[in-house]
């Protein structure tokens, strides 16, 4: 038996993540609060560029190994199926997407900074149960996942301030129609 490197974007995506998170507290310590966090409304600055490409690269900073742990735990569990049932690429594209238009919206609407992949995480939850989706039907499966993730959403928002519970229901929003998008691309290739 060998070991492969069987779900590169996922594989890449959380070691880089670990990467960021070491470099941060044993060399360079801020390198996450100054590359690797999105800014809200606030405190975003259009004539900085460097807040452009931190619209996206947020996902990779963690606030610490706990935070790191529980992204990678559900990434590392749903990305390699999801890589293998629609494509390395469209899962790279898909985790981009999710990124940037969390960012976007974050930085005009919102004045929380991002911080972590939890939007990703949410985007392939909800992408995870259409993996089974046939002609004309919906599985309950999601239906039941989005409730309970939407209702887990709404009471955690209520309760804890500081995280941006839109970028997550946001990110479960990406993944249902990436879903719906990749599975009828998918029936009009087959027919």
């Amino acid at each position: 038996m060998r070991i492969t490197y069987n779900a590169p974007v996922t594989l890449t995506f959380a070691f880089f993540a670990m990467l960021i998170l070491f470099i941060d507290a044993q060399l360079a310590p801020n390198l996450i609060h100054n590359v690797f966090t999105a800014e809200g409304k606030m405190t975003f600055d259009p004539k900085n560029y460097s807040a452009y490409l931190r619209l996206v690269t947020y996902i990779f900073g963690h606030v610490d190994i706990n935070h790191l742990t529980s992204n990678m735990m559900f990434i590392l569990l749903l990305g390699p199926s999801l890589e293998e049932r629609y494509s390395s690429g469209s899962i790279a594209i898909m985790i981009f997407m999710t990124a940037l238009l969390n960012g976007l919206i974050n930085a005009f609407f919102f004045s929380t900074m991002l911080l972590g992949a939890s939007g990703i995480v949410f985007m392939m939850i909800v992408l995870t149960s259409f993996a089974n989706v046939k002609r004309g039907e919906i599985p309950l499966s999601f239906f039941l996942v989005a409730a309970m993730y939407v209702w887990m959403e709404v009471v955690r928002a209520k309760s804890e301030g500081d995280i941006s519970y839109f970028a997550h229901l946001l990110g479960g929003i990406c993944g249902a129609i990436f879903g719906l998008f990749e599975n009828s691309v998918s029936r009009k290739s087959a027919s």
